[in-house]
C-alpha cells in the first residue's frame, strides 16, 4: 500500500491525485489506520490476522462496471461520499486496485491510500473516509467482520460529529 496526501485538484476521482507528498507509516498509525501486505498466494495468513483481531465473518465483493451495470456510476458516487462506520472496515484486495481516502487529524487533510492485490487495510470505527476505484475500474476484495456482516455508512454531518463511535475514535487518537 502506498499513502500520500490527496492533491484536491478537481477531476475524475479515479485518477491518482498524488500531491507528491508521501504519508509515513507513523502518520497512518497516529490516526489508527493499520495495513499489511500479504501476497494473494499466502491467503492463509489472513486467517491468522482474523484470529488475532477477532474477525468471525467474511465475504467477497467485486466491483466492476459489468457486474453493477446501470448502477455502476451511482454506486461509485455513493462509496465516494465522506462517511464513517460504527465498526472497523477491513478489506483485503484479492484482484484489481482502488483508493481509500481517510481524514487526517487534526488537519482534516485527505490521505489517499492506494491499494493493490495483497494489500490488507483496517480502518477504525469512527474515522471519516471514502472509497473509489482507480482507472482500471475493477476490484475484488475480501471483507472481514467482527460480528455479522454489515456495511452501514453514516455520512459526515453535525450529528455524525457527536456519534459515540466518532467521539471514541477521536479519544483513541488523543484528539480533544
Amino acid at each position: 500500500m502506498r499513502a500520500f496526501y490527496f492533491d484536491n485538484i478537481p477531476g475524475d476521482q479515479r485518477l491518482l491525485h498524488d500531491s507528491g507528498n508521501p504519508v509515513s507509516d507513523d502518520i497512518l498509525k497516529s490516526i489508527g489506520l493499520l495495513h499489511w501486505h500479504i501476497p494473494t498466494n499466502q491467503q492463509n495468513q489472513i486467517d491468522t490476522v482474523a484470529k488475532e483481531r477477532n474477525y468471525k465473518n467474511r465475504d467477497t465483493i467485486t466491483i466492476t462496471k459489468q457486474g453493477l451495470g446501470d448502477l455502476y456510476e451511482t454506486k461509485l458516487k455513493s462509496f465516494y461520499e465522506e462517511h464513517m462506520h460504527e465498526d472497523e472496515e477491513i478489506r483485503y484486495i484479492l484482484e484489481g486496485s482502488g483508493f481509500f481516502d481517510v481524514r487526517e487529524h487534526p488537519t482534516d487533510s485527505w490521505i489517499r491510500c492506494q491499494l493493490d492485490a495483497g494489500d490488507l487495510l483496517v480502518l477504525p470505527a469512527g474515522i471519516y473516509h471514502r472509497f473509489t476505484l482507480d482507472e482500471n475500474n475493477m476490484i475484488k476484495a475480501l471483507r472481514l467482520f467482527k460480528d455479522e456482516p454489515k456495511w452501514t455508512p453514516i455520512n459526515r454531518g453535525d450529528l455524525t460529529d457527536v456519534n459515540p463511535y466518532r467521539v471514541d475514535y477521536l479519544k483513541s487518537i488523543a484528539v480533544t
